[in-house]
Protein backbone atom coordinates (compact mmCIF):
# COMPACT_ATOMS: atom_id res chain seq x y z
CA UNK A 1 0.00 0.00 0.00
CA UNK A 2 1.29 3.76 -1.20
CA UNK A 3 -0.01 7.02 0.02
CA UNK A 4 0.85 10.41 0.16
CA UNK A 5 -0.97 12.05 3.00
CA UNK A 6 -0.86 15.98 2.33
CA UNK A 7 -0.93 18.62 4.84
CA UNK A 8 -1.79 16.36 8.44
CA UNK A 9 -1.19 17.98 11.81
CA UNK A 10 0.83 14.90 13.85
CA UNK A 11 -0.18 14.71 17.08
CA UNK A 12 2.01 12.30 18.91
CA UNK A 13 4.42 13.76 21.71
CA UNK A 14 6.55 10.59 20.65
CA UNK A 15 7.36 11.94 17.41
CA UNK A 16 10.12 14.26 15.94
CA UNK A 17 7.36 15.97 14.00
CA UNK A 18 5.15 16.55 16.98
CA UNK A 19 2.75 19.28 16.39
CA UNK A 20 4.18 20.00 12.82
CA UNK A 21 1.79 20.12 9.50
CA UNK A 22 3.49 18.19 7.51
CA UNK A 23 3.05 15.44 4.52
CA UNK A 24 3.57 12.21 5.39
CA UNK A 25 4.90 9.77 2.54
CA UNK A 26 3.64 5.98 3.25
CA UNK A 27 5.19 3.25 0.94
CA UNK A 28 4.60 -0.47 1.24
CA UNK A 29 3.02 -0.02 4.71
CA UNK A 30 5.71 2.07 5.72
CA UNK A 31 6.67 5.91 6.36
CA UNK A 32 8.93 6.35 4.00
CA UNK A 33 9.54 10.48 4.49
CA UNK A 34 7.65 13.01 6.57
CA UNK A 35 8.20 16.63 5.44
CA UNK A 36 6.88 20.30 4.83
CA UNK A 37 6.39 19.41 1.32
CA UNK A 38 6.46 15.74 -0.87
CA UNK A 39 5.73 15.79 -4.45
CA UNK A 40 4.18 12.89 -5.88
CA UNK A 41 6.15 11.43 -9.05
CA UNK A 42 4.66 7.89 -8.77
CA UNK A 43 0.80 9.11 -8.67
CA UNK A 44 0.38 7.59 -5.10
CA UNK A 45 -3.27 8.17 -3.66
CA UNK A 46 -3.28 11.36 -2.51
CA UNK A 47 -5.08 11.69 1.17
CA UNK A 48 -6.19 15.30 1.57
CA UNK A 49 -9.22 16.21 3.83
CA UNK A 50 -10.16 19.16 6.13
CA UNK A 51 -8.17 19.91 8.98
CA UNK A 52 -6.51 17.09 9.11
CA UNK A 53 -4.80 15.67 12.03
CA UNK A 54 -2.98 12.59 12.53
CA UNK A 55 -1.64 10.31 15.50
CA UNK A 56 -0.30 7.19 16.16
CA UNK A 57 -3.51 4.29 16.34
CA UNK A 58 -5.61 4.00 19.15
CA UNK A 59 -6.68 1.15 20.57
CA UNK A 60 -9.65 -0.08 22.83
CA UNK A 61 -9.02 -2.70 25.63
CA UNK A 62 -12.69 -3.61 25.64
CA UNK A 63 -15.30 -4.17 22.86
CA UNK A 64 -18.40 -7.49 22.11
CA UNK A 65 -19.58 -7.55 18.72
CA UNK A 66 -21.69 -10.68 19.32
CA UNK A 67 -20.02 -13.02 16.84
CA UNK A 68 -20.29 -15.97 16.95
CA UNK A 69 -23.92 -17.02 18.28
CA UNK A 70 -25.37 -13.22 18.25
CA UNK A 71 -24.95 -11.75 14.39
CA UNK A 72 -27.93 -9.89 14.99
CA UNK A 73 -26.35 -7.69 17.63
CA UNK A 74 -23.16 -7.11 16.00
CA UNK A 75 -20.52 -9.18 12.93
CA UNK A 76 -16.54 -9.26 13.23
CA UNK A 77 -16.57 -7.82 9.84
CA UNK A 78 -18.66 -5.08 10.45
CA UNK A 79 -17.89 -4.66 14.05
CA UNK A 80 -14.12 -3.73 12.72
CA UNK A 81 -15.33 -1.63 10.04
CA UNK A 82 -16.52 0.34 12.34
CA UNK A 83 -13.88 0.48 14.77
CA UNK A 84 -11.77 1.76 11.52
CA UNK A 85 -14.05 4.39 10.80
CA UNK A 86 -14.01 5.48 14.11
CA UNK A 87 -9.93 5.23 14.36
CA UNK A 88 -8.99 2.46 15.96
CA UNK A 89 -6.27 0.34 14.56
CA UNK A 90 -6.17 -2.51 17.73
CA UNK A 91 -9.17 -3.56 19.63
CA UNK A 92 -9.40 -6.15 22.43
CA UNK A 93 -12.76 -8.42 21.82
CA UNK A 94 -14.66 -9.57 24.66
CA UNK A 95 -15.64 -13.37 25.01
CA UNK A 96 -19.51 -12.74 25.51
CA UNK A 97 -20.42 -14.68 22.29
CA UNK A 98 -22.45 -18.12 22.28
CA UNK A 99 -20.63 -20.12 23.32
CA UNK A 100 -18.46 -18.12 25.20
CA UNK A 101 -14.85 -17.40 23.62
CA UNK A 102 -12.97 -20.18 26.73
CA UNK A 103 -10.59 -22.32 24.51
CA UNK A 104 -7.87 -22.30 22.12
CA UNK A 105 -10.16 -23.44 18.92
CA UNK A 106 -12.55 -20.64 19.96
CA UNK A 107 -9.50 -17.95 20.02
CA UNK A 108 -8.45 -19.41 16.62
CA UNK A 109 -12.12 -19.06 15.35
CA UNK A 110 -12.11 -15.29 15.44
CA UNK A 111 -8.81 -14.92 14.72
CA UNK A 112 -9.43 -15.95 11.44
CA UNK A 113 -12.30 -13.96 11.24
CA UNK A 114 -10.54 -11.00 11.84
CA UNK A 115 -7.64 -11.79 9.37
CA UNK A 116 -6.52 -9.52 6.40
CA UNK A 117 -8.60 -6.31 8.04
CA UNK A 118 -7.14 -2.55 9.04
CA UNK A 119 -8.07 -3.09 12.30
CA UNK A 120 -6.31 -5.70 14.39
CA UNK A 121 -8.42 -7.84 16.73
CA UNK A 122 -6.85 -8.93 20.27
CA UNK A 123 -8.66 -11.38 21.74
CA UNK A 124 -9.64 -11.58 25.38
CA UNK A 125 -10.49 -15.37 26.43
CA UNK A 126 -12.84 -16.50 29.01
CA UNK A 127 -11.19 -16.59 32.71
CA UNK A 128 -13.75 -19.52 33.93
CA UNK A 129 -15.12 -22.09 31.94
CA UNK A 130 -18.29 -20.36 29.83
CA UNK A 131 -17.90 -17.58 32.38
CA UNK A 132 -19.25 -19.54 35.18
CA UNK A 133 -17.16 -18.88 37.58
CA UNK A 134 -16.86 -22.58 38.56
CA UNK A 135 -13.59 -23.49 36.97
CA UNK A 136 -10.57 -22.04 35.74
CA UNK A 137 -11.27 -22.04 31.72
CA UNK A 138 -7.60 -23.04 29.55
CA UNK A 139 -5.37 -20.44 29.99
CA UNK A 140 -2.46 -21.39 29.09
CA UNK A 141 -4.00 -22.67 25.67
CA UNK A 142 -5.47 -19.35 24.75
CA UNK A 143 -2.61 -17.88 25.96
CA UNK A 144 -0.79 -19.42 23.19
CA UNK A 145 -3.25 -19.76 20.32
CA UNK A 146 -3.37 -15.28 20.59
CA UNK A 147 -5.90 -14.58 23.79
CA UNK A 148 -3.94 -11.08 25.67
CA UNK A 149 -5.69 -11.57 29.13
CA UNK A 150 -8.26 -13.59 30.84
CA UNK A 151 -11.86 -11.97 31.50
CA UNK A 152 -15.86 -13.19 32.37
CA UNK A 153 -16.75 -9.83 30.57
CA UNK A 154 -19.45 -8.25 33.58
CA UNK A 155 -19.47 -11.34 35.61
CA UNK A 156 -17.36 -11.04 38.66
CA UNK A 157 -15.68 -14.22 40.42
CA UNK A 158 -17.77 -14.43 43.04
CA UNK A 159 -15.02 -17.34 44.68
CA UNK A 160 -12.29 -14.90 46.28
CA UNK A 161 -10.11 -18.53 46.06
CA UNK A 162 -10.72 -19.16 42.82
CA UNK A 163 -9.29 -15.66 42.11
CA UNK A 164 -6.33 -15.89 43.63
CA UNK A 165 -5.76 -19.56 41.92
CA UNK A 166 -6.63 -17.62 38.49
CA UNK A 167 -3.33 -14.69 40.01
CA UNK A 168 -1.04 -17.23 41.07
CA UNK A 169 -1.60 -19.67 37.72
CA UNK A 170 -1.60 -16.71 35.01
CA UNK A 171 1.54 -15.45 36.73
CA UNK A 172 3.93 -18.64 35.45
CA UNK A 173 3.07 -17.24 32.06
CA UNK A 174 2.70 -13.45 32.34
CA UNK A 175 -1.11 -13.80 31.77
CA UNK A 176 -3.37 -10.64 32.40
CA UNK A 177 -5.87 -11.68 34.56
CA UNK A 178 -8.92 -9.16 34.49
CA UNK A 179 -11.64 -9.02 37.30
CA UNK A 180 -15.27 -7.37 36.85
CA UNK A 181 -15.55 -4.72 40.17
CA UNK A 182 -18.92 -6.08 41.41
CA UNK A 183 -19.95 -7.73 44.78
CA UNK A 184 -22.96 -9.51 43.31
CA UNK A 185 -24.43 -10.08 47.21
CA UNK A 186 -24.03 -6.01 47.63
CA UNK A 187 -25.55 -5.48 43.80
CA UNK A 188 -28.59 -8.10 44.55
CA UNK A 189 -31.20 -6.59 41.28
CA UNK A 190 -30.31 -3.11 41.41
CA UNK A 191 -30.12 -2.00 37.70
CA UNK A 192 -29.06 1.66 38.74
CA UNK A 193 -26.91 3.61 40.76
CA UNK A 194 -28.11 3.40 44.85
CA UNK A 195 -28.45 7.02 45.11
CA UNK A 196 -31.71 9.70 45.33
CA UNK A 197 -32.66 9.13 41.87
CA UNK A 198 -33.13 5.15 42.24
CA UNK A 199 -35.10 6.13 45.23
CA UNK A 200 -36.94 9.11 43.08
CA UNK A 201 -37.90 6.44 40.42
CA UNK A 202 -38.17 3.78 42.28
CA UNK A 203 -35.72 1.53 40.40
CA UNK A 204 -33.71 -1.03 42.36
CA UNK A 205 -30.15 0.63 43.19
CA UNK A 206 -26.81 -1.32 42.48
CA UNK A 207 -24.91 0.44 45.49
CA UNK A 208 -21.11 2.27 44.58
CA UNK A 209 -20.32 -0.46 47.67
CA UNK A 210 -20.66 -3.39 45.51
CA UNK A 211 -17.92 -2.09 43.55
CA UNK A 212 -15.67 -1.28 46.12
CA UNK A 213 -15.53 -3.96 48.04
CA UNK A 214 -14.60 -5.94 44.90
CA UNK A 215 -12.30 -3.76 44.26
CA UNK A 216 -10.62 -3.85 47.65
CA UNK A 217 -11.19 -7.74 47.90
CA UNK A 218 -9.29 -7.96 44.58
CA UNK A 219 -5.74 -5.88 45.49
CA UNK A 220 -5.73 -7.91 48.76
CA UNK A 221 -5.82 -10.95 46.74
CA UNK A 222 -3.42 -9.44 43.83
CA UNK A 223 -0.99 -8.60 46.61
CA UNK A 224 -0.63 -12.19 48.70
CA UNK A 225 -0.20 -13.39 45.22
CA UNK A 226 2.16 -11.05 43.25
CA UNK A 227 0.10 -11.54 40.27
CA UNK A 228 -0.49 -9.62 37.15
CA UNK A 229 -4.09 -7.29 37.09
CA UNK A 230 -6.91 -5.69 35.61
CA UNK A 231 -9.76 -4.00 36.48
CA UNK A 232 -11.77 -2.55 33.98
CA UNK A 233 -14.47 -0.40 33.82
CA UNK A 234 -14.55 1.26 37.38
CA UNK A 235 -17.02 3.88 38.03
CA UNK A 236 -16.64 5.16 41.82
CA UNK A 237 -14.80 7.56 43.39
CA UNK A 238 -13.88 5.13 46.19
CA UNK A 239 -12.27 2.56 43.54
CA UNK A 240 -10.05 5.39 42.56
CA UNK A 241 -8.67 6.45 46.25
CA UNK A 242 -8.28 2.43 46.32
CA UNK A 243 -6.64 1.68 42.99
CA UNK A 244 -4.01 4.85 43.92
CA UNK A 245 -3.49 3.44 47.20
CA UNK A 246 -2.11 -0.44 45.60
CA UNK A 247 -0.27 1.75 43.16
CA UNK A 248 2.09 3.54 45.63
CA UNK A 249 2.82 -0.43 47.53
CA UNK A 250 3.82 -1.15 43.87
CA UNK A 251 1.23 -3.85 43.25
CA UNK A 252 1.01 -5.00 39.33
CA UNK A 253 -2.61 -3.82 38.96
CA UNK A 254 -4.28 -1.33 35.99
CA UNK A 255 -7.32 0.22 35.77
CA UNK A 256 -9.90 1.29 32.75
CA UNK A 257 -12.58 3.66 33.03
CA UNK A 258 -15.40 3.11 30.25
CA UNK A 259 -15.90 7.14 28.39
CA UNK A 260 -20.06 7.20 29.55
CA UNK A 261 -19.26 6.86 32.81
CA UNK A 262 -16.88 9.68 32.95
CA UNK A 263 -19.36 11.99 30.75
CA UNK A 264 -22.83 10.72 32.01
CA UNK A 265 -24.39 10.72 35.33
CA UNK A 266 -27.58 8.95 36.71
CA UNK A 267 -29.65 12.03 35.96
CA UNK A 268 -30.07 10.61 32.47
CA UNK A 269 -32.30 7.86 33.62
CA UNK A 270 -35.21 10.67 34.04
CA UNK A 271 -36.67 9.31 30.86
CA UNK A 272 -36.42 5.51 31.82
CA UNK A 273 -34.65 5.37 28.71
CA UNK A 274 -32.59 2.22 28.22
CA UNK A 275 -29.80 3.47 26.70
CA UNK A 276 -28.56 4.21 29.46
CA UNK A 277 -28.63 1.37 31.38
CA UNK A 278 -25.06 0.05 31.65
CA UNK A 279 -22.72 -1.78 33.67
CA UNK A 280 -21.29 -0.15 35.81
CA UNK A 281 -24.33 2.06 36.16
CA UNK A 282 -24.09 5.48 35.51
CA UNK A 283 -23.22 7.21 38.79
CA UNK A 284 -23.19 10.87 40.47
CA UNK A 285 -21.10 13.99 39.52
CA UNK A 286 -19.17 13.29 42.20
CA UNK A 287 -17.74 10.22 40.99
CA UNK A 288 -17.68 11.47 37.36
CA UNK A 289 -14.99 13.95 38.57
CA UNK A 290 -13.04 12.05 40.48
CA UNK A 291 -12.68 9.54 37.60
CA UNK A 292 -11.37 12.20 35.59
CA UNK A 293 -8.74 13.45 37.82
CA UNK A 294 -7.82 9.63 38.08
CA UNK A 295 -7.18 9.90 34.52
CA UNK A 296 -5.14 13.35 35.03
CA UNK A 297 -2.84 11.66 37.40
CA UNK A 298 -2.48 8.16 36.14
CA UNK A 299 -4.55 6.44 38.82
CA UNK A 300 -6.89 5.31 35.88
CA UNK A 301 -4.69 3.78 32.75
CA UNK A 302 -6.75 3.81 29.79
CA UNK A 303 -10.05 4.46 28.92
CA UNK A 304 -12.00 2.28 26.81
CA UNK A 305 -15.98 2.68 25.58
CA UNK A 306 -17.06 -0.67 26.24
CA UNK A 307 -18.85 -0.89 23.37
CA UNK A 308 -21.43 -3.16 23.63
CA UNK A 309 -24.04 -3.86 20.66
CA UNK A 310 -27.92 -5.16 21.78
CA UNK A 311 -30.19 -5.76 19.66
CA UNK A 312 -33.30 -3.47 20.01
CA UNK A 313 -35.58 -6.65 21.21
CA UNK A 314 -33.63 -6.55 24.51
CA UNK A 315 -33.35 -2.88 24.57
CA UNK A 316 -37.22 -1.75 23.62
CA UNK A 317 -38.43 -3.35 26.92
CA UNK A 318 -39.14 -2.37 30.34
CA UNK A 319 -36.13 -1.02 32.15
CA UNK A 320 -35.89 -4.02 34.57
CA UNK A 321 -35.72 -6.43 32.09
CA UNK A 322 -33.44 -4.21 29.18
CA UNK A 323 -29.76 -5.99 28.76
CA UNK A 324 -26.83 -3.83 30.20
CA UNK A 325 -25.11 -2.02 27.24
CA UNK A 326 -24.18 0.62 25.15
CA UNK A 327 -22.20 1.08 21.90
CA UNK A 328 -19.50 3.63 21.96
CA UNK A 329 -17.15 3.26 18.95
CA UNK A 330 -18.20 6.06 16.94
CA UNK A 331 -18.76 8.74 19.70
CA UNK A 332 -15.51 7.87 21.37
CA UNK A 333 -13.03 10.92 20.36
CA UNK A 334 -15.94 13.50 19.86
CA UNK A 335 -17.22 12.61 24.00
CA UNK A 336 -13.69 12.67 24.90
CA UNK A 337 -12.66 15.81 22.94
CA UNK A 338 -15.79 17.54 25.46
CA UNK A 339 -13.73 16.55 28.53
CA UNK A 340 -10.40 17.01 27.60
CA UNK A 341 -8.08 18.88 25.08
CA UNK A 342 -7.39 17.01 21.67
CA UNK A 343 -3.48 16.26 22.59
CA UNK A 344 -5.05 14.51 26.38
CA UNK A 345 -8.09 12.56 24.04
CA UNK A 346 -5.14 11.29 21.31
CA UNK A 347 -2.65 10.08 24.25
CA UNK A 348 -5.92 8.42 26.52
CA UNK A 349 -6.68 6.64 23.30
CA UNK A 350 -3.48 5.28 22.43
CA UNK A 351 -2.78 3.95 26.01
CA UNK A 352 -3.06 0.41 27.08
CA UNK A 353 -1.36 -1.29 24.82
CA UNK A 354 2.05 -2.74 25.94
CA UNK A 355 -0.44 -3.93 29.42
CA UNK A 356 -2.01 -6.15 26.93
CA UNK A 357 1.06 -7.38 24.58
CA UNK A 358 0.72 -4.95 21.84
CA UNK A 359 3.32 -2.78 20.21
CA UNK A 360 3.70 0.56 20.22
CA UNK A 361 4.23 2.74 17.27
CA UNK A 362 4.89 6.25 16.71
CA UNK A 363 4.87 8.73 13.99
CA UNK A 364 8.08 8.67 12.64
CA UNK A 365 10.11 7.61 9.32
CA UNK A 366 11.13 3.95 9.17
CA UNK A 367 7.75 3.16 10.98
CA UNK A 368 4.75 0.83 10.24
CA UNK A 369 2.45 3.12 9.27
CA UNK A 370 -0.34 2.56 12.25
CA UNK A 371 -2.72 5.89 12.11
CA UNK A 372 -5.55 7.66 13.11
CA UNK A 373 -6.94 10.25 11.04
CA UNK A 374 -9.27 13.03 12.20
CA UNK A 375 -10.09 16.34 12.33
CA UNK A 376 -10.49 18.01 16.37
CA UNK A 377 -12.29 21.10 15.67
CA UNK A 378 -15.38 20.04 14.00
CA UNK A 379 -18.95 20.01 16.50
CA UNK A 380 -22.16 18.64 15.61
CA UNK A 381 -25.12 16.92 17.63
CA UNK A 382 -24.37 12.70 17.39
CA UNK A 383 -27.31 10.79 15.85
CA UNK A 384 -28.04 7.54 14.24
CA UNK A 385 -26.39 8.49 10.98
CA UNK A 386 -22.97 8.46 12.68
CA UNK A 387 -23.77 5.23 13.68
CA UNK A 388 -22.11 2.06 11.23
CA UNK A 389 -22.96 -0.47 14.45
CA UNK A 390 -25.65 -2.91 13.14
CA UNK A 391 -27.13 -2.15 16.93
CA UNK A 392 -27.83 1.62 17.46
CA UNK A 393 -28.24 1.59 21.22
CA UNK A 394 -25.67 4.27 21.87
CA UNK A 395 -26.16 6.59 25.30
CA UNK A 396 -24.81 9.64 23.18
CA UNK A 397 -27.71 9.94 20.63
CA UNK A 398 -28.59 14.02 21.02
CA UNK A 399 -25.64 14.96 22.66
CA UNK A 400 -23.41 17.86 21.68
CA UNK A 401 -19.78 16.16 20.75
CA UNK A 402 -16.57 17.83 19.15
CA UNK A 403 -14.29 16.04 16.34
CA UNK A 404 -14.97 13.62 14.38
CA UNK A 405 -12.98 10.99 12.73
CA UNK A 406 -11.83 10.12 8.99
CA UNK A 407 -10.39 6.56 9.76
CA UNK A 408 -7.31 4.94 9.64
CA UNK A 409 -4.06 3.76 7.86
CA UNK A 410 -2.83 0.52 9.62
CA UNK A 411 -2.27 -3.27 8.01
CA UNK A 412 -0.79 -2.32 5.08
CA UNK A 413 -4.55 -0.78 4.24
CA UNK A 414 -6.18 2.61 3.99
CA UNK A 415 -10.14 2.38 5.76
CA UNK A 416 -11.73 5.74 5.33
CA UNK A 417 -15.35 6.90 6.12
Amino acid sequence: MNALIKSATIVDSKSDFHNETVDILIEKGRIAKISKRISNPNNYREIKLDNLHVSQGWFDSSVSFGEPGYEERETIDNGLKTAAQSGFTAVALNPNSNPVIDSYADITFVKSKAQNKATSLYPIGALTQSSKSEDLAELFDMKNAGAVAFYDYQKPISNPNLMKIALQYASNFDGLVCSFPQESKISGHGVVNEHINSTRLGLKGNPALAEELQVARDLFLLEYTEGKLHIPTISTAKSVELIRAAKAKKLDVTCSVAIHNLLLTDESLNGFDTRYKVLPPLRTQQDCDALIEGLKDGTIDMVTTDHNPIDIEDKKVEFDFAKYGTIGLESAFGALQTLFTTKKTVALLTQGKSRFGIKETTTNEGEVANLSLFNPDSEYQFGKSNITSRSKNSAFLGLDLKGETYGIIANNKIALK
